[in-house]
């Protein structure tokens, strides 16, 4: 039972390691259950305040025909924010998406791409 806990999923994602630290959580697809598919985005940390949930940031441009110009717009997600993995708001995560966690959490953020302490350095 002990081996089961420690031992770490390959979750089939290029370029993402898994964390050095570990965890006890089911929803965790480095060390539970949980099987990533589909889409890969990335986005900033906006709150992390919820249970196991963070709220993420992402920013597009769209295109205004009449104008011929771009302007910028955001959208905010939530996604599932495994024990494993350390990070505060600010930070830049690497977010894939899995089955319906719950109403409005369909994805499990998987890597810390970048942190606010060393965009600034």
């Amino acid at each position: 039972m002990v081996d089961a806990k420690t031992k770490i999923r390959n979750i089939g994602i290029p370029n993402v390691e898994p964390p050095e630290a570990t965890c006890d959580d089911e929803h965790c697809p480095f060390h539970g259950n949980l099987s990533v598919r589909g889409r890969v985005s990335e986005g900033v940390v906006t709150s992390t305040k919820m249970h196991n949930t963070i709220a993420y940031q992402q920013d597009f441009l769209s295109l205004v025909k009449k104008y011929s110009r771009y302007e910028r717009r955001r959208s905010r997600k939530l996604a599932h924010h495994p024990p494993c993995i350390n990070l505060k708001e600010g930070d830049t995560v690497k977010v894939i998406e899995c089955r319906p966690l719950s109403k409005n959490v369909s994805s499990v953020v998987v890597a810390v791409t970048q942190s606010e302490g060393t965009q600034e350095e």
